[in-house]
């Protein structure tokens, strides 16, 4: 998540038409027409003709280079094409290759501004939207882009050759049309108000990627190893081996003066290093082979960010502030039989003792989880308003009671509660289900033993991990701890082979889309997707529904509440906590925009907005 020689035509297009959100084509139809933003609610905080993002800095120095670390599960990769299910793909190859016909603002709910399409219409009815594409607009190759390549990206995407991940992504879009050379029209599934966003997030790159000499194109999904020909600021430089690849940013990149790209991409290269594991990591970076790294490990945070190049000044550390929270927790596969029943899963929640870890390991760096939209508007508290009441109140005999009544908390362990107090009613929740502890384990009727593996790929979830091992065990849970490298992880994470593992639902400032291939009834057999756990709920299932036909941003708050209620009283997942800043450690030579954005993924804010500082003079040090 981009003219020169188009500024003047985009200007004169903006000025010509008023700047509306897509409010206006709900509340008010006749008034449709092309403009430059969008927002889902309310109206968009820029207006046409802003000269960049409040949170980008256009006077950065667009030089330097940035050595950076994998910071996903990735310990290498084998892929150069991100949108394929098998494969790990180069790391940020999207992000730094790919450009999109719409950029998202990052301080905004959910805007959208122009960037490969210049405008955008959406229809009175709100069934389609109809962007314009940039006549400046380039391939990596200097190709112009056109509408049918936008097409073709859209087809190729939503194809059975793409992940299915993907493909989810664009299923409120029912098919792409080609107006004229420079112009494509979505049509939508229903009136919603995300999917003009959603069809502006589409990646665009052209029908030549992986063309041979003769013309002739192999199947998308044998497209593994080919550098792709995509429409970003960056191409790729060198790959030494799996383990590194550095990108670098094009020369007479299109749109590098479009307000939706100044002071992005400032680095003239990226270089990627993928260690095997945090502690080489760690110690890579103090030795000064990377240049900035996210920590997510609290007492690492705490005591071993130090030593002589943290005396001397070429290493500094910070913490930032962070928007809405993601939800990390141990997930459950309910498509498991010893999982079927929701007092397993509620036990296996009690089990897990959040604030001895919190004391003991995280030096009280954290926050507990009590929501799936943690630090958010869209968190329930409190009781059910009657809005909720009227969504939920259909589904009451599926629902446990407790939906209906105050907001679920996470078990505590801090006076008066405690531990042993927790399993015994781990123990009694368990009972009833069926399972009573006998012959040395917790056995159901049949006396088939509980047990439970917790695949992981991450070796410092262990110190996690183990203590809940030994709680489960106090309820005659043989549970162990598998580590796997990452490949056999997503492998068996996309066919659904496991008991439990840790996962991460990221943040989104407002729900939408993701909310169908998170928790869809759909998505829940079909390998590949996003639903891990197997929801299978038509309460789900409307919910989702009440918060894609949302016509206010009331209204979707009320959903997402009642949602919210739902998915926690389900106990898809144990869960753990979240970090209420971020904690980033990086070079002195490098630095940042004074203004940080209200949402955003930490990795991705240092690579498209940080940049390397220009030297104090001509003998400074690089």
């Amino acid at each position: 998540m981009k003219f020169a020689t188009s500024r003047a035509k985009q200007i004169t297009r903006a000025a010509a038409a008023l700047l509306v959100a897509l409010t206006a084509y709900v509340m008010a139809p006749d008034a449709a027409q092309a403009v430059t933003g969008l927002a889902q609610y309310g109206q968009p905080k820029y207006p046409p003709g802003f000269t960049h993002f409040d949170y980008a800095d256009p006077d950065a120095p667009a030089n330097g280079t940035l050595n950076y670390e994998n910071y996903g599960p990735a310990q290498s990769y084998d892929s150069l094409n991100p949108f394929l299910l098998r494969g790990s793909p180069a790391p940020d190859i999207q992000i730094l290759m790919f450009d999109t016909l719409l950029q998202r603002s990052w301080d905004e709910l959910a805007s959208s501004y122009a960037l490969i399409a210049d405008d955008v219409e959406v229809a009175p009815d709100g069934l389609s939207a109809t962007f314009h594409v940039n006549p400046a607009a380039r391939f990596s190759n200097g190709d112009p882009i056109t509408a049918a390549d936008v097409k073709y990206s859209f087809d190729t995407l939503t194809s059975p050759q793409a992940s299915p991940i993907v493909s989810a992504q664009f299923s409120i879009i029912k098919r792409a049309t080609v107006v004229d050379r420079q112009t494509v029209r979505f049509d939508f599934v229903r009136a919603d108000r995300s999917a003009p966003l959603i069809a502006g997030d589409l990646p665009v790159f052209s029908p030549k990627w992986g063309m041979d000499a003769n013309g002739k194109r192999p199947p998308f999904d044998q497209i593994a190893t080919v550098p792709p020909i995509a429409s970003g600021a960056y191409l790729i430089d060198r790959r030494q081996n799996d383990k590194q690849i550095s990108y670098v940013r094009i020369p007479n990149y299109w749109a590098a003066n479009l307000p939706t790209r100044r002071g992005m991409f400032r680095f003239q290269r990226v270089l990627f290093k993928l260690y095997l594991d945090h502690y080489t990591q760690l110690e890579a970076f103090k030795a000064g082979d990377t240049d900035a790294r996210m920590e997510y490990s609290s007492s690492t945070w705490a005591r071993k960010y130090v030593g002589k190049n943290f005396r001397n000044g070429m290493l500094k550390r910070a913490t930032f502030p962070d928007g809405p929270a993601q939800m990390q927790g141990l997930l459950i596969n309910m498509r498991k039989p010893m999982f079927k029943d929701v007092r397993v899963r509620h036990a296996l929640t009690l089990a897990f003792d959040y604030d001895w870890m919190n004391r003991m390991m995280f030096s009280d760096q954290y926050r507990r989880t009590n929501s799936f939209w943690e630090a958010s508007p869209f968190k329930a508290t409190g009781v059910p308003t009657s809005k909720e009441l009227a969504l939920l109140e259909p589904f009451r005999a599926e629902l446990p009671a407790e939906v209906f009544g105050p907001m679920t908390q996470q078990p505590s362990t801090l006076p008066p509660r405690s531990q042993r107090a927790n399993l015994l009613e781990a123990r009694d929740l368990l009972a009833q289900a069926g399972w009573h502890y006998r012959d040395g384990a917790l056995r159901d009727a049949n006396g088939t033993a509980m047990t439970i593996e917790i695949m992981d790929d991450q070796p410092g979830m262990d110190r996690i991990i183990l203590p809940y091992t030994q709680a489960l065990a106090m309820l005659g849970i043989q549970a162990h701890l598998r580590e796997i490298d990452s490949a056999l992880y997503q492998k068996r994470l996309d066919n659904f082979e496991y008991d439990m593992t840790t996962l991460i639902y990221n943040p989104v400032t407002i729900p939408g889309a993701e909310l169908t291939r998170r928790f869809g009834s759909a998505a829940a057999l079909q390998p590949g997707s996003e639903n891990y756990p197997g929801v299978r709920s038509k309460a789900v299932d409307a919910l989702i529904a009440a918060a894609l036909n949302a016509q206010s941003l009331d209204d979707l708050e009320t959903a997402i509440h009642a949602l919210d209620r739902v998915l926690i009283n389900m106990y898809i997942l144990v869960p753990e906590y979240y970090l209420p800043n971020a904690r980033i450690a990086y070079k002195s030579t490098h630095d940042h925009p004074k203004i940080v954005p209200d949402s955003y993924q930490y990795e991705d804010w240092i690579i498209n907005y940080w940049y390397q500082k220009q030297p104090a003079s001509s003998g400074a040090a690089h």
